[in-house]
């Protein structure tokens, strides 16, 4: 079993997890955090610390399309080892639905 970061981290970036993280496994993209599967030892301490509900065990069923994306990431986003501020709109995309598909359409548009 592993970790894996699902879309609830998208537009929020806050880095809880990463302050509690013993092995350093996240990687921080512009608008989310990823963990990187094979790095990650199962402890599950950052998924509580998570205020977005961003980090789900691979077992559960939501986290299946979400591991190619992680693993995806953590091969070209730089490793996150220190909490930094949320991004300034957190509180705002915090609970918004369907982020992935609402920034896909964004960049539709602006193409």
């Amino acid at each position: 079993m592993t970790f894996v970061v699902n879309e609830n981290c998208i537009k929020c970036k806050y880095t809880d997890c990463v302050e509690v993280c013993p092995v350093e496994c996240f990687y921080e993209g512009e608008n989310m955090l990823v963990i990187k599967p094979d790095e990650c030892i199962d402890c599950g301490v950052c998924e509580p610390e998570c205020p977005a509900d961003a980090i789900l065990p691979d077992t559960d069923p939501e986290a299946e399309k979400w591991i190619a994306l992680n693993t995806k990431y953590a091969e070209l986003w730089p490793v996150i080892t220190e909490k930094k501020d949320p991004l300034p709109d957190a509180e705002k995309w915090n609970e918004v639905e369907g982020k992935l598909e609402h920034l896909s359409e964004k960049a539709s548009e602006a193409a």
